[in-house]
């Protein structure tokens, strides 16, 4: 019971002190093992299983491929000015209303989502393109914040979202091994697609609450979010706007259904759609004259760097899960939860409690390769779905990307924040989007139809 706990704090240690995520969780597991084979602690033919479980898992596995597409695809619409496009002309639509700046980000952060799927990179796009506008025009440095990081962390929920493909990989491989431990031997699957599907009514209720939220504040506190005038808006009306909204909204909506679209309708596996949102992504950056071989080269080391660190990390967390098995560790975590006062409940709670405190120290890439792999078994062995459980998790980090002090998107909008907007201005304006997400991750723990119904509509 010790040991397996140990790797796992020598791992959060070690990660803590800066080294880099990949070579730490291999190098501190293999540590480990040579020490408990030393010590008569470690088998080690379980060592004999490393390169197996690499090419096995990672290097096979077809459903990993949609992670560079959708990495593509997001850089692509990125380098293309897509949200410098979107703000400006979502600011003439909705300038004039009061708060419809916050209501014009919000959405600007929906479609970035749903097409790019990278957070660090939509809350640093939004915070430059946004924030200076917002303050010019009278916002509160608080709300312009807060509405900036809440919407730039909608990428870890709005399908398609590179960490739905990376949790429902891993929730998949947990699904089959928790019905084989239960003695199903020919075990149900949960594909990506699931949970893509079970992520929209989740994600479009949290869109809404914050819409709701940035409208009500508007309207009691009108100083914090003053109506645009003719002069801060530019003069467009009737035909002429329609036909810049038009240009401006429909591509990427059209590419985000194109990709949404052949997956629910069966057309296309998550990978086959991720092909042609890159392929989309291209097009829009040609019709919008963006694109040229130093762009396109620009895009494709960006896509590698992402891609080579997400592999990376995969294959030091398939080391680091076979060598904490190989102490027990999954038994320990089985134990341990399972003792839990309140049964499934208190599981989960404990659960979804160290995933959102680790969310402060560790990016979603390794809790989802570390953590997910561990837990996962043990709490679908207790009945629950693997789609509802994966929307959970994936809200409760993006819950924790939120939160003061350590939120990640916290840390990237600093970065890019002028030099008069605070940083209690930033603690102070994400806090009502964390109370929101939290009464969403409420609602979607006593309602899970919310998450499992639209699945089983789909695909029966």
């Amino acid at each position: 019971m010790i040991l397996p706990l140990l790797l796992f704090l020598a791992v959060v240690l070690v990660l803590l002190a800066g080294y880099p995520v990949a070579f730490t969780l291999a190098g501190t597991a293999l540590a480990f093992a040579v020490g408990g084979v030393v010590t008569g602690n470690f088998d080690p033919s379980f060592l004999n299983v490393i390169p197996n479980r690499i090419y096995g898992g990672v290097m096979t596995n077809e459903i990993l491929v949609a992670v560079p597409l959708f990495v593509f695809m997001g850089v692509m619409l990125e380098r293309a000015r897509i949200a410098e496009s979107l703000l400006e002309t979502l600011g003439m639509l909705f300038g004039r209303l009061r708060g419809g700046l916050g209501v014009g980000v919000l959405l600007v952060g929906v479609l970035l989502a749903a097409s790019t799927g990278i957070v660090g990179a939509t809350v640093v796009t939004m915070g430059l393109l946004s924030l200076p506008t917002m303050l010019k025009r009278g916002y509160d440095p608080a709300i312009a914040t807060g509405s900036i990081c809440a919407a730039g962390t909608l990428g870890q929920i709005i399908p398609p979202s590179i960490v739905l493909v990376l949790l429902g990989d891993v929730l998949s491989s947990a699904y089959s091994q928790a019905q084989i431990e239960m003695g199903v031997f020919s075990p149900k699957t949960v594909s990506v697609g699931d949970l893509f599907i079970g992520a929209l009514l989740p994600g479009l209720m949290l869109v809404s609450f914050y819409v709701v939220y940035i409208l009500v504040t508007a309207a009691l506190k009108p100083q914090t979010m003053p109506a645009q005038t003719d002069a801060d808006v530019p003069q467009l009306r009737g035909r002429a706007l329609a036909i810049r909204v038009s240009k401006v909204l429909l591509p990427p909506v059209v590419l985000i259904f194109a990709v949404l679209g052949s997956i629910i309708g069966g057309l296309a596996t998550p990978t086959e759609a991720a092909a042609v949102g890159a392929f989309g992504a291209i097009l829009i950056a040609l019709t919008r004259r963006q694109l040229d071989i130093a762009r396109l080269k620009d895009v494709m080391r960006a896509t590698t760097r992402v891609s080579s660190m997400v592999f990376l990390i995969l294959i030091g967390a398939s080391v680091f899960s076979l060598v904490f098995r190989g102490f027990g560790g999954d038994q320990a975590v089985h134990t341990l939860l399972s003792d839990l006062p309140g049964g499934t409940v208190g599981a989960v709670l404990v659960v979804m409690l160290v995933m959102f405190l680790l969310g402060f120290v560790l990016d979603f890439i390794e809790i989802t390769f570390v953590v997910v792999p561990i837990v996962g078994p043990v709490l679908l062995a207790m009945g629950l779905d693997p789609v509802w459980l994966g929307v959970m998790i994936a809200i409760n980090l993006q819950t924790s990307f939120l939160t003061p002090p350590f939120g990640f998107a916290l840390f990237y909008l600093r970065g890019v924040a002028p030099p008069q907007v605070q940083t209690t201005d930033i603690y102070r304006g994400v806090m009502p989007f964390v109370v929101i997400q939290l009464v969403v991750l409420g609602i979607l723990a006593a309602w899970p139809q919310l998450a499992t119904w639209l699945p089983q509509v789909v695909y029966g």
